[in-house]
């Protein structure tokens, strides 16, 4: 019961921080330093609510990885809370529990995420496990074999939902051997091979704190945060080795030709999905892109996939388009479920409108909208002090610029309709593509 009430007392108070986040980024200050051992720090302070958020960003994920052994970035970041040199898994779970904070793991395609949750009163208690964790991790034997053991089932279990098979091999089919063709969280075959002696090697090569970012946001002062780094972070050593790292893969290349798979499952709805290589995060197109896309397929009723497709044809749901930016180019992707019998229908009109997006300009007011929506939907990403240290985080991680919350609002309002038309041209294509349709082959229709 205790537990109960310190959880819906945080959670109460994120809802209020909510409530009472400024309308707009350029409302709190970041301060910026960099410690003594190359760790980049970011504070806003933010006193709305009595919360603390920290989030630990490390340049560590499956593009370090040996490809034999994928899922190895994964494990090692949910490795971090299963013991240390000084505590048990049980310890820094009751730990973190008896304070009412939360304490978890993530790994995306370029980087790894530790965060910290925790209210004011508790902060030092709080960045003690936090800076624990992420400093001093034991990798035990036995929790290492239960995770790999917990991981596989957890795989199993997905293998399972259409929809993910559908995504891993689409990733597959668009990415080839490049790592943002794998799995983050590895394979069955992939995990049975990584030994405990990889993830501390991993470990140990990655996680350090010229290779981190560390950003805490609320309701802590300068000199409070300082303190805090002089007990925990400050101590933190070593040096990334840049002769002993893993050399960076090439960048992703296109999709040659029309490549479709079908996988057959006894489902009432086919899940689709058409696309090929993307951009990168840091492409000059980005913003244009991303207004042309929410007017193709990206901006929900508003888009013309999501009028034509289900308002007018009545086929689907939901359709949705995306560019998943990242260091390397990422994925440009529509996703649809529709029934097995109408899956031919819905590939041609998608195809229908990808061509009737390059004929010529889109409309002054769906570039308008989409603009209004971009800009004004910004905000929302910075509501919270977990949103923001996440958003942060990113920023430094993309080399955004530290001026970038403040720029954003002009890179969208920059774009033209010919801008919209010049890069639909360039990056909406009806050739070299992957289709991935998993549905019940003796029901489809393509």
């Amino acid at each position: 019961m205790n537990r109960n009430i310190k959880f819906h007392a945080l959670a109460l108070l994120f809802m209020l921080a909510l409530i009472c986040s400024p309308a707009f980024a350029d409302a709190f200050e970041m301060h910026k330093q960099k410690l003594a051992n190359g760790l980049t720090v970011v504070h806003v302070e933010r006193r709305e609510v009595p919360i603390v958020m920290a989030t630990l960003l490390v340049q560590a994920s499956p593009l370090q990885e040996i490809s034999a052994k994928s899922g190895t970035a994964y494990l090692t970041a949910k490795m971090l809370t299963e013991g240390t040199s000084t505590r048990k898994a049980v310890d820094i779970s009751r730990g973190i529990d008896f304070i009412g904070a939360s304490l978890d793991t993530a790994v995306n395609q370029d980087y790894t995420t530790i965060s910290l949750s925790v209210l004011k009163k508790d902060v030092i208690k709080g960045f003690d496990l936090f800076s624990d964790v992420s400093l001093h991790p034991a990798f035990p034997e036995d929790e290492f074999a239960r995770k790999i053991e917990q991981l596989k089932g957890a795989i199993r279990q997905k293998e399972e939902d259409p929809s993910y098979l559908a995504g891993r091999q689409f990733n597959r089919d668009v990415f080839g051997d490049h790592p943002y063709g794998r799995p983050v969280e590895g394979t069955q075959q992939s995990i049975d091979g990584i030994m405990r002696e990889d993830v501390l090697n991993f470990y140990r090569t990655f996680y350090r704190p010229d290779n981190s970012i560390l950003v805490v946001v609320g309701d802590i002062g300068t000199d409070e945060l300082n303190s805090l780094l002089s007990r925990s972070f400050n101590m933190w050593t070593g040096k990334i080795d840049s002769a002993g790292l893993k050399t960076q893969p090439a960048a992703p290349q296109q999709p040659k030709g029309k490549r479709i798979d079908v996988i057959d499952r006894d489902v009432a709805q086919a899940n689709i999905l058409f696309g090929y290589v993307g951009i990168a995060r840091d492409d000059p197109d980005y913003y244009v892109v991303q207004v042309m896309n929410y007017i193709f397929g990206g901006g929900g009723f508003s888009s013309r996939l999501m009028k034509i497709i289900r308002e007018e044809m009545g086929l689907t749901y939901s359709i949705n388009s995306f560019f998943a930016a990242a260091k390397f180019p990422g994925r440009f992707e529509i996703e649809v479920q529709t029934k097995n019998e109408s899956a031919g229908l819905v590939i041609d009109e998608i195809m229908k409108q990808l061509l009737l997006m390059k004929e010529g300009p889109v409309s002054e007011q769906e570039l308008r909208d989409a603009k209004d929506y971009l800009i004004g939907s910004f905000p929302r990403r910075l509501e919270t002090n977990r949103k923001t240290a996440d958003f942060l985080a990113a920023m430094l991680y993309y080399r955004l610029g530290d001026d970038y919350i403040d720029r954003y609002k002009d890179y969208i309002s920059g774009v033209s309709r010919e801008d919209v038309l010049r890069v639909a041209r360039k990056y909406l294509r009806d050739r070299n593509y992957v289709l991935v349709v998993v549905g019940n082959k003796k029901k489809l229709k393509l």
